[in-house]
């Protein structure tokens, strides 16, 4: 019997070892998901703030004529 619940016991552990694993993974994926989203989000913050310079540039060029 000692050795099924050692076989039980491990087998187990390496379960637990898994889903340890599997929900790191995930951890990590909804991180680089974050990071990635992030970086957009300042790029089109970026790419707003360039485009209403250029805009009012133009408007001041249009009122210094």
């Amino acid at each position: 019997m000692g050795f099924l619940e050692d076989a039980k016991d491990n087998a187990a552990k390496a379960a637990k070892k898994v889903g340890d694993a599997v929900e790191e993974g995930v951890d990590k994926l909804k991180d680089k998901a974050d990071e990635v989203r992030a970086e957009a989000d300042v790029k089109r913050a970026e790419a707003e703030r360039d485009a209403l310079k250029a805009r009012n540039e133009v408007k001041d060029e249009l009122r210094d004529k």
